[in-house]
C-alpha cells in the first residue's frame, strides 16, 4: 500500500477532504477481508465473487471471463495506475474517488497493460498516468525503445555502469526501480546500467499535416 499511501497523501495537498477509497480485485476473496482489517483508514470495495471466479477450477469460466473484463474496464478508468507490467500482475489503480488494487495469475498477463492502453483512448495524454512495479511498458513486436543520455556519466570503479556522453542513445532493457535502468549504448555498444535520471525517452513523432474536407 505504499504507492497508494503516497497518491492519496499527494492529493491530499489540494483535495484535504479526499475519501481514501479502495477496490479490491483478486484471485483470493480473504483478500478483501484482509485489506479491511489492515487499512482501517480506508474504505474498501470488492466482489467477492469475482475472486471466486478467478479461481483455479473457474478461471476459465464464462463468469471468470466477466470479471476479467470488468477489471479491465475499471482499471482503465483511473486517473493514475500503479501495477505491475510483467507476467505476475499486481495493480494499485488510483483516481478521485478511489483506488484498485488487483492481484491476478499470469494467465492474463496482460491485464495490466491493456488496462493502461484502453486508458490513453480517454485522455490526451495519459502516457505517463502509471507507475509500475517491475517492467518498463511493452508490447510483442514494438519498435525499439530509446532513450537519450541528458548528462554525462563516468562509471564508479568496481560498477557494472556504462560511460555515457551527453546525447548517447540508449536501448533501454528494462528498469531497476533502484535509481539504475539497465541498456545498450548504441555509441560505445555497451551492455550495462545507468542513473535513470541522466536519460529520457527518445520521443519518434510523425508529421500528420491537417487537410481540408
Amino acid at each position: 500500500m505504499r504507492y497508494v499511501d503516497e497518491y492519496f497523501d499527494d492529493l491530499s495537498l489540494t483535495s484535504p477532504n479526499v475519501k481514501r477509497r479502495v477496490y479490491v480485485a483478486s484471485d483470493d476473496p480473504s483478500v478483501i477481508k484482509d485489506t479491511r482489517s489492515k487499512y482501517p483508514n480506508y474504505e474498501v470495495l470488492g466482489d467477492p465473487d469475482i475472486a471466486k471466479s478467478a479461481a483455479p477450477a473457474t478461471r476459465y469460466s464464462d463468469s471468470a471471463l466477466k470479471g476479467i473484463i470488468a477489471d479491465i474496464h475499471f482499471l482503465s478508468l483511473t486517473d493514475y495506475l500503479v501495477c505491475t507490467f510483467s507476467s505476475q500482475l499486481s495493480c494499485y489503480v488510483y483516481n478521485h474517488v478511489g483506488i484498485m488494487f488487483t492481484t491476478l495469475l499470469s494467465w492474463m498477463a496482460q491485464v495490466c497493460r491493456i488496462a493502461y492502453e484502453v486508458m490513453q483512448t480517454m485522455h490526451p495524454d495519459a502516457s505517463s498516468a502509471f507507475h509500475s512495479l517491475d517492467d518498463i511498458y511493452y508490447y510483442d513486436g514494438q519498435s525499439s525503445h530509446n532513450q537519450r543520455a541528458r548528462f554525462d556519466h563516468v562509471p564508479r570503479s568496481g560498477s557494472n555502469e556504462m560511460a555515457l556522453t551527453k546525447g548517447d542513445i540508449i536501448g533501454i532493457a528494462a528498469n531497476h526501480w533502484n535509481g539504475y535502468s539497465k541498456g545498450v549504448n548504441k555509441r560505445t555498444r555497451q551492455s550495462a546500467l545507468y542513473p535513470s535520471y541522466k536519460a529520457e525517452d527518445v520521443v519518434v513523432t510523425a508529421d500528420c499535416p491537417s487537410y481540408e474536407e
